[in-house]
């Protein structure tokens, strides 16, 4: 028997749930806040304060069993919220936030969770991710950091690289090799010999070098299943990631779409010439593609998870092809204005740019995909 297809579209209370999400990002983290926090230069990149009144809401732990402070609602219901989220480019810790859950949730021991969980749920406790390492493009072992056993625990020593929300976060996931395994580790943010250096990425996210030099932390520091739990962690994270992309594709695409209604050329709206049509409609299929594939790969978290990397990897590579396209287009489409400060475009331009090479890139996710399907 043919397998059911996947139910992409949600119902209305998930259509509530999403536009819900979108009036209050709308309101208290338009794109213009981007524009402040970098004006501000500020340090974190975003704000602590406001970060609790999502908290408050409930999104960082929509999907979180109510036993760990968490809704108990589909990772489908979550990724809506980060469709919404994507639409003004909100900078709070969402993504790494839900990474971190993932990984505990998944490989963290049963006090592990009853220690985390709840912080992380309630906004009281930010988790930085600290697993990439030089000259390892989109590795997902630990090969130059290292782990050994100790008379109190482990010892970690080496180097990361891109660490998102390391700046700033009260807690570090950290992989490690382990007798030549890939293990996870909390590490405490005021933990001696580990330093943290703050670094910026192009769309003004905070992103850190983090040192490792003679770490010690505990035995009841690293995740027993976490081996297992980063990789399908990091899958979850990159479905989230996507459906986050196509929030701010279809922003800044619609928002292409509203000036050429209104530029004029020749006396006439420029969005009347046929070649800004078809490029509008280019942008538009690729769009919908994309939304189908990251609307599948959610509904894949929840419903086939023996197919999940397959279902990322396509959502991942749909996601980086929409929105750079759309961003790109924007910035023909509006001409000139478009590669100015004074235009929104330029804030969703870096953040694809970012976004698209954050948990791999469209040519890594395809020949991941392939190799699923043994092409």
């Amino acid at each position: 028997m043919a397998e059911m297809p996947l139910l992409m579209v949600p119902d209305e209370d998930q259509r509530q749930l999403a536009s819900t999400a979108g009036q209050f990002f709308a309101e208290h983290s338009p794109i213009e806040r981007v524009r402040a926090l970098r004006d501000g230069a500020d340090e974190l990149g975003y704000s602590r304060a406001l970060w609790g009144r999502i908290a408050e809401l409930g999104y960082p732990a929509l999907h979180l069993p109510e036993e760990h402070g968490g809704l108990g609602m589909s990772f489908f219901d979550l990724a809506l919220v980060f469709t919404q989220a994507g639409r003004t480019l909100v900078p709070e810790p969402l993504l790494t936030q839900l990474f971190a859950t993932e990984v505990l949730s998944l490989g963290g021991s049963d006090a592990q969770r009853g220690e985390w969980l709840a912080g992380i749920a309630d906004g009281s406790v930010v988790v930085g991710l600290a697993f990439e390492e030089a000259g390892q493009r989109y590795a997902r072992a630990a090969r130059t950091t290292s782990a050994v056993v100790s008379a109190g625990g482990y010892v970690l020593s080496g180097q990361k690289i891109q660490a998102l929300d390391a700046y700033g976060a009260d807690q570090l996931l950290v992989t490690a090799s382990l007798d030549g395994a890939t293990q996870v580790f909390l590490v405490p943010r005021d933990a001696p010999g580990l330093t943290v250096v703050r670094q910026q990425r192009l769309d003004g996210r905070n992103v850190a070098r983090v040192g490792l030099d003679a770490v010690e932390v505990p035995r009841a520091a690293m995740l027993p299943g976490g081996a297992d739990a980063f990789g399908v962690a990091l899958d979850r994270a990159t479905v989230a990631l996507s459906a986050e992309m196509v929030g701010a594709a279809d922003a800044v695409f619609h928002e292409t779409v509203e000036y050429l209604k209104v530029r004029k050329q020749f006396g006439v709206p420029i969005g009347s010439f046929q070649a800004l049509q078809h490029r509008a409609g280019r942008v538009y299929i690729a769009l919908e593609l994309c939304r189908s594939a990251v609307l599948a790969a959610a509904r894949a978290v929840d419903e086939r998870p023996a197919e999940l990397a397959r279902y990322a990897s396509l959502a991942k590579a749909q996601a980086n092809d929409a929105l750079l396209l759309a961003c790109d287009e924007a910035v023909q489409m509006h001409g000139g204005v478009g590669v100015t400060d004074e235009c929104n475009v330029g804030f969703y331009l870096k953040r694809a740019r970012a976004a698209a090479a954050t948990f791999g890139d469209a040519a890594f996710h395809r020949d991941r995909f392939a190799s699923f399907n043994g092409y």
